[in-house]
């Protein structure tokens, strides 16, 4: 039986749906709990690596924009301002529960690149020393198109667990699990509970990761 209480590095994906309500601000409870659970997880001896969306969205909030840019730049603009926002309310509630948090922010050459001793090294320190690394893809000076070049935080998220050997991965999701299809646009789309082979197929639903 699959059992929690066993692994020790966990690597928690929470996506913007579940920080803010749909005006794009804080849902200040939600968040509120969500922090005092990891700081529970973290106090109890687990080792906690937070990947976490949301800038763009905090940041579109912040300078009073009603919908998402279309354009690069003012979604990098966006992303700046959002991040501010973001670690700002992490470092405060965390440290309600006496913790210390960091930024850590990615892009994939960074992660691809066979010399990465320096990203492995610094996240190690972090955990060392009980921080919470916190950790999104560093969107205002990335080239690609924004959400970007990792494709979104699900594929970041899976990076970062194989950077820092990470025992369990958890996405926080608004979508209940893994489909066999889109299920917001396909009601006939089926749950798939438990994935016991990564083949071709598998590759495919999963958006080739």
């Amino acid at each position: 039986m699959y059992n929690i209480d066993d692994k020790k590095r966990i690597v928690i994906k929470v996506g913007t749906s579940t920080l803010t309500h749909k005006t794009g601000r804080f849902n200040i409870r939600r968040v509120e709990k969500f922090v005092k659970v990891l700081s529970d997880l973290q106090n109890s001896g687990r080792e906690i690596i937070l990947v976490s969306s949301g800038a763009i969205g905090l940041g579109m909030a912040k300078m009073g924009l009603s919908q998402r840019p279309t354009e690069t730049p003012m979604k990098q603009a966006c992303a700046a301002v959002g991040q501010c926002e973001l670690m700002y309310m992490y470092d405060k509630l965390f440290s309600e529960h006496n913790l210390t948090v960091a930024q850590i922010l990615l892009t994939k050459y960074v992660v691809d690149s066979k010399d990465r001793n320096n990203v492995v090294n610094t996240f190690e320190k972090l955990i060392s020393n009980r921080v919470i690394p916190v950790v999104n893809e560093n969107d205002t000076v990335a080239i690609d198109e924004l959400e970007l070049e990792f494709g979104e935080n699900d594929t970041l998220a899976a990076y970062v667990g194989i950077i820092c050997k990470a025992d369990l991965l958890i996405i926080l999701s608004d979508i209940d699990g893994f489909y066999d299809s889109n299920p917001k646009t396909n009601p006939e789309a089926k749950l798939i509970p438990v994935v016991t082979e990564i083949n071709d197929s598998i590759r495919s639903l999963a958006g080739g990761a």
